[in-house]
């Protein structure tokens, strides 16, 4: 998710506990964040962290390491 463009629009298709921990792919999953949420970029900041993210009409912003343990499969 942190390599999408401003705009760029894609479908979750994995969360990586191994590297992220159980606990913050918890938190991701119960922010709506799991394989098959279609996912927009609306915002990066100029350094790329943070990025905020639309998930179906809700805004969420990420740290770059976060958005780098959800792999996504660009529309």
């Amino acid at each position: 998710l942190d390599h999408l463009k401003i705009n760029q629009t894609a479908i979750v298709r994995r969360l990586d506990p191994q590297t992220g921990g159980e606990v913050l792919m918890s938190k991701l999953a119960d922010m709506g964040l799991y394989p098959g949420k279609k996912v927009e970029v609306l915002f990066k900041a100029p350094s790329g962290d943070p990025i905020a993210i639309d998930i179906e009409g809700y805004t969420l912003s990420l740290r770059k390491f976060e958005a780098s343990l959800i792999e996504v499969v660009e529309e």
